[in-house]
Parts: structure tokens; sequence; C-alpha cells
């Protein structure tokens, strides 16, 4: 039997080990690219667009842009927002309106 074309949202959680909704996630954030075959839910992912999900991510792991587990993200330097950001405008209250 051949090797499917087509993956379903299913297919695709058990192979990245996540769930459903997280897969689904990656569709609506088109991160991963899907069809919608039919009626509501029935999307289906192409293993060729899977693989390159996957080669995405871990091009993206090699170069820093994803900061290795238990590693804070980077914080880019600037001022921080309680010590130099001004104030916000004081709330403007009725004057002698009756």
């Amino acid at each position: 039997m051949p090797t499917p074309r087509f993956l379903t949202l299913d297919d695709v959680a058990e192979i990245l080990n996540v769930s459903w909704s997280q897969a689904y996630a990656l569709v609506r954030r088109r991160e991963l690219i899907a069809i919608q075959i039919g009626g509501r839910g029935q999307w289906r992912v192409e293993v060729d667009e899977l693989e390159r999900f996957i080669q995405q991510k871990y091009a993206e792991a090699r170069a820093g842009a994803v900061p290795p587990p238990g590693e804070p993200a980077e914080v880019p330097a600037g001022p921080v927002a309680d010590e130099e950001a001004p104030a916000p405008p004081a709330a403007r209250g009725r004057r002698g309106s009756r």
C-alpha cells in the first residue's frame, strides 16, 4: 500500500506529540499549511508540508530563534517600564456640569 499523501490533524498531533488543539492552532496561525476538505474540522496536511514545518523549526532552533529549554529568552535592553515610562494622564472628572 502506498504512503498516504495527506494526514489528518489527529495524525499530525500524534507525529508532533501535541494535542489536536495545538495542531489546529498551528494551522490557524498559518505556521502549518493545511487544506479544509468537506465539512467542519476536516483538515488535511500534506506529508511534505509537515516535513517542511519540522525542518523550519529545526532551522529556527539552530539559528537561536528559540531558546533551549530551561534558558530564559533574551530581553532587549532598554528602559524599564516602571522607572522611565511616562505616567499615564490623570483621569478627568466632570467640572461644574450642574
